[in-house]
Formats: structure tokens, C-alpha cells, sequence
């Protein structure tokens, strides 16, 4: 029997093993921390958004490499995620395309990977993290602190530096480094922004849905909607996260970034001109602050009449055109001036890491040294929210187990 090692109990690894098991190898796992797939256990919000069915579009997967993910997709797809986890017993619900358990619960996705790991007579060492990785006398070493193991096939999935409480701690891209591979440096990827300036700190706490446009040196790159999040500190939501990896990458480049923010995404500039002279008219004896009342939240209201020059109290038949033009302004693009990104600790992934220049493109073996694979999220690979990076974990988990027990040529 072929003995494959996996470094990682993270969602990668665990489907790496079990699909080398399942193709006749002698599988162990080494994990770092005292329990595995300690991340999988964070991902949607605890719900586990395992997949999602629109994988067709191309800016849903973010690389150097962006065209190397889709020949990793084809081998293991959607759909055969979906007969994977039903094969093992879980239920699973359609929420508009993002899939997760019926029961909501990312336990129930880690516990039946497990009771396959338990049936496959998989190896699992925990509080065994590896601290040495070399290829010598025709066989893997991995050096951890209480053993040297050896083994025929390694498969890499230590994850990246996003969330390292969880165990991805960045220690896999130094294993990666001994086997010769060059690091992408890695940033932080789907992470609340840091807002330069303090008007947003009294909106902190504040939940909007809004329309965001990030703009680099001027120029707009990209425009997301959803629930916007405000922060003692700056911006956060799942609209922020879409945006983040870019935006991350513009400011380590040392480059202007601005996200312009429509807090009425709803209503075209004109429209929102019209409801407020109309609600003008229809309330004249009621204040500014309280003619907004219904359309904004609170706090938002006092911000903007801040950034509009406008006095709360002022009276609604008092208002100018041009000081409805200027309030309107404010709520269809109120520019954030972005001043840094939060660190490794509240980012859901990274972007950089191996270059998937350096890995097979059909069997994700490395090029530098044959019998390493890796998977997860140690690649120059990430996506956006929405279940993404967990199939992107799916696939290439699959993809390193199998190729890691056959000769290339046999395989279908």
C-alpha cells in the first residue's frame, strides 16, 4: 500500500484523505491542533455555505493564474460535491444557489467527514504539527516534534494565514518553501477595510443594505452590493469582503483606494431628488432629520446632514434646492477614503501564497519536487464569499488524494 501523509485537518485535507483512502492508501494525518477542521466549524457564520451552484463565472475565483482553477473544478464539480456529502449521509438546502446543510450547522459537515475518516481506517494525529519537510533516500521525511515520518506521497493543505486561531497560522507556506517552491507573498483576502477620517465612528454598529464602488487612483475597479456593516474602525460586511482583496492589494502597492457607498442603492439620484421635495412639501412644518425619518436609519440621518452642511433642526420648508441636491449627494455617494485593512486575524482567506505556476495543473503535484501535492488554500488561489473557497477546498483536496495514489497516466 502507498503511504500518503496529509499535513492539514482542515476541509482540503480531510477530503484529500479520504479519497486516497478510498483509492487503496495507508492514510495518515498530521495535524497542529488538539481537535481537526477547526476553521470548517467557522464558515458560514457556523452554517457551513458548503458550495455554491454559479461557479460559471470567471471573477468568482481570484489568482495569478485565474484559468488554473477551472481545470481543478472539472475533476470534482459541483455536482459531485453535492453526491459526495449526500453519499455520507448529510442533507443539503438551496438557498439561491448556495448550498448548506439542511441543518445549518458546519458541526454536522465536520463530524460525517470524520466518521468516514474513522470507517477508511484513516491515521489521525492531532497537537502534530510538522516542522520539517524534505525528500531523501527515495522517501518523504516529516519532522514533527516528538517523530520523523516517512512516506511515499505528501499531500500539503496547512491552509493559509487567515484566521490563525483557527490553526492557519502560515507555517505551511515555510514546509512548502523547504521543498523549493517560491511564496507569493500573502495578504489578506474577504476582510473588513479601515476608513481614514472619524465621521462613520457614530455609525458604528449600524447594519445598511448599500452599493459600494471601489475606486484605485481615481479609477473605479469594482461595485458590490449588500449589507454593509459600519465599525468603530471602518467598513465590514460581506459587501466590504467582495471588495477587500483588491482593494488590500491597491494600498500594499502604495496606491489611492476610495469606496464610494450608495446608502439608497434602491433609487436612481433623480428619484431620491423627488421623494424628498415631495416629502418636503407633503410634512413643511416638520424638521430636516424628521422628513429622512422612514427612509434612513437614525444615525445615518445625522451623518449625513453633517456631510451635507444641513442643520437637523432646520424646517422642511426652509430646505433649498440645492441643499436637497447636496443631500441626495451624500446618500447616493458618500466617498470613504480607505486608510488600511484589518490583519490575518479577521480575514476569511488570503490571496497570494504557492504559485500554482509551480504545481501540475490536472494532478496538483508539485513541479519542483515530484510526490508533494498540495491543496486548499496554501495556493495562489481565493474567492469570493458564498461558499467559493469551500468547493475551491473540495476540489483540490479531491484532486492531491487522488493523483497522489496513481501513476498520472491511469487516471481518468
Amino acid at each position: 500500500m502507498k503511504k500518503v501523509f496529509v499535513i492539514g485537518a482542515g476541509a482540503s485535507g480531510l477530503i484529500a484523505a479520504i479519497t486516497a483512502a478510498r483509492n487503496g492508501a495507508s492514510v495518515t494525518i498530521l495535524e497542529g491542533m488538539e481537535k481537526p477542521g477547526k476553521k470548517l466549524l467557522t464558515t458560514g457564520n457556523g452554517k457551513c455555505n458548503l458550495t455554491n451552484t454559479a461557479m460559471s463565472d470567471p471573477n468568482v475565483f481570484r489568482s495569478n493564474t485565474p484559468e488554473f482553477v477551472s481545470h481543478i473544478l472539472k475533476q470534482f464539480s459541483v455536482s459531485d460535491t453535492l453526491a459526495f456529502f449526500e453519499d455520507l449521509g448529510l442533507l443539503l438546502k438551496d438557498r439561491g444557489g448556495y448550498i448548506y446543510p439542511y441543518v445549518e450547522q458546519a458541526s454536522a459537515v465536520l463530524d460525517l467527514l470524520l466518521m468516514e475518516v474513522k470507517r477508511l481506517s484513516i491515521k489521525l494525529k492531532c497537537l502534530e504539527k510538522v516542522k520539517g519537510l524534505y525528500y531523501a533516500k527515495g522517501n518523504w521525511q516529516i519532522e514533527t516534534d516528538s517523530w520523523t515520518y516517512s512516506a511515499d506521497a505528501v499531500i500539503l493543505s496547512a491552509g493559509s494565514k487567515a484566521a490563525p486561531v483557527t490553526g492557519s497560522d502560515g507555517s505551511g507556506y515555510d514546509l512548502a518553501a523547504m521543498a523549493g517552491h517560491r511564496i507569493i507573498p500573502p495578504l489578506p483576502a474577504l476582510v473588513p477595510l479601515k476608513v481614514k477620517g472619524d465621521w462613520y465612528k457614530s455609525l458604528a454598529g449600524v447594519r445598511s443594505q448599500s452599493c459600494l464602488t471601489l475606486y484605485v487612483e481615481q479609477a473605479p475597479i469594482m461595485t458590490e452590493s449588500g449589507e454593509l456593516q459600519w465599525t468603530d474602525y471602518g467598513i465590514s460586511g460581506i459587501v466590504v469582503f467582495q471588495l477587500s482583496r483588491f482593494a488590500v492589494k491597491a494600498l500594499s502597492a502604495n496606491k489611492n483606494v476610495q469606496v464610494s457607498v450608495d446608502l439608497m442603492p434602491d433609487y436612481q439620484t433623480e428619484e431620491l431628488i423627488d421623494i424628498l421635495k415631495n416629502r418636503a412639501l407633503q410634512y413643511p412644518k416638520r424638521t430636516v432629520e424628521e422628513i429622512l425619518t422612514g427612509l434612513l436609519n437614525k444615525k445615518i440621518i445625522n451623518v449625513m446632514l453633517k456631510k451635507s452642511k444641513i442643520k437637523n433642526t432646520k424646517p422642511a420648508d426652509a430646505v433649498t434646492t440645492d441643499e436637497i441636491k447636496s443631500l441626495t449627494g451624500s446618500i447616493k455617494s458618500s466617498m470613504a477614503e480607505i486608510s488600511g485593512f484589518r490583519d490575518f486575524s479577521q480575514a476569511q482567506v488570503c490571496s497570494g501564497g504557492v504559485s500554482v505556476q509551480e504545481v501540475d495543473n490536472t494532478s496538483l503535484e508539485s513541479k519542483i519536487t515530484p510526490g508533494l501535492f498540495l491543496a486548499g488554500e496554501i495556493l495562489d488561489i481565493d474567492g469570493a464569499c458564498g461558499g467559493y473557497n469551500l468547493q475551491w477546498a473540495w476540489s483540490s483536496g479531491y484532486t492531491a488524494g487522488l493523483h497522489s495514489t496513481c501513476n498520472h497516466e491511469t487516471v481518468n
